[in-house]
């Protein structure tokens, strides 16, 4: 009785090497590209622009730390620093509501059943897939005061074309006009959008004698209120980073009227070479966006009507 085995009473033990961590430690292995990618390409130069935007350092010599010095020269000695953020402001609360307008007209337009709908759609989206050098010049020749395709139109319509690249009161909403030539991604986000209402609600509406306004108001409008949200999100952080039309068509110009905050922060880095106030320069921009997107966050509780919440109720 005593000389009996006991390994039945002992407790076996696990096996630290699961299938499951088997599996996951090959899935960290075969993802470890991209996790040293994001640390040397995103957190790396993220923590180091923390530390240079408090220094002086102007690459061909080494940092030197000067705290505070370049964030209270931004905002109080430098012109340039408001200018941008005006002109960017601009950009923002005129270019993106147009935007967002022009690409659900466009949106609405193509979600109709008509005939060779796949060509008109296909021909919506392509020029939002040109380089954006590309439409640069393309628009730069376009408005070209003299030889502009723009021009001659309005001087065969009997209207004298004003000077949009060299008028400082044009040039803005000319490049907003600009920017509606690549609304075809906003246009495929917004046709999704109408796509997932369900057609039962316009039958339903059309029963009750609602006409195409009123449906318009009363579903199709509050139903988009999600899409509205992600593309007026989207939106403000893309025109914040206007950049490349900027710098192709009128480098700033005329008279600093289209010198955006992404252009001043590449003439800090890339032509004046300081590299310490440019990392404060793009700390500063990244905490007004990152407050303008809090704040419609949280604003957004209030109008931002989900389905789930519908379904819910």
């Amino acid at each position: 009785m005593f000389g009996a085995r006991t390994d039945a009473l002992v407790p076996t033990r696990r096996r630290w090497l699961t299938q499951r961590r088997i599996e996951a430690i090959e899935g960290y292995l075969l993802a470890s590209p991209w996790f040293l990618g994001l640390a040397v390409l995103t957190v790396v130069p993220v923590c180091l622009s923390i530390y240079y935007s408090f220094t002086d350092y102007e690459i061909i010599r080494e940092p030197s730390f000067v705290g505070l010095k370049n964030y209270r020269k931004l905002f109080t000695s430098d012109d340039q620093f408001w200018r941008s953020l005006g002109n960017t402001a601009f950009m923002v609360f005129l270019g993106v509501p147009v935007h967002m307008v022009v690409g659900l007209a466009v949106a609405m337009l193509l979600n109709q059943k008509v005939y060779g709908l796949p060509f008109y759609r296909t021909f919506f989206f392509l020029p939002s897939q040109i380089s954006g050098v590309a439409l640069a010049y393309l628009w730069g020749w376009m408005l070209h005061p003299q030889f502009g395709l723009t021009s001659i139109v309005l001087k065969l319509s009997g209207v004298q074309a004003p000077n949009f690249l060299q008028d400082p009161n044009w040039v803005k909403p000319a490049f907003v006009f600009l920017g509606t030539w690549g609304i075809g991604a906003t246009m495929i986000i917004w046709l999704a959008g109408l796509q997932g209402i369900p057609e039962t609600f316009y039958e339903a509406a059309q029963v009750d004698g609602a006409g195409r306004l009123r449906q318009f108001f009363s579903i199709t409008l509050p139903l988009l209120t999600p899409t509205i949200f992600f593309v007026l999100v989207t939106g403000i952080i893309g025109t914040f980073q206007i950049f490349t039309q900027a710098y192709v068509i009128t480098n700033g110009g005329p008279n600093d009227a289209t010198l955006f905050y992404a252009l001043l922060i590449y003439r800090h880095a890339f032509q004046y070479f300081n590299m310490g106030y440019a990392a404060a320069l793009a700390w500063v921009l990244f905490i007004v966006v990152m407050v303008l997107t809090l704040g419609q966050l949280k604003l957004g509780r209030r109008w931002v009507y989900y389905e789930a919440e519908r379904t819910d109720e």
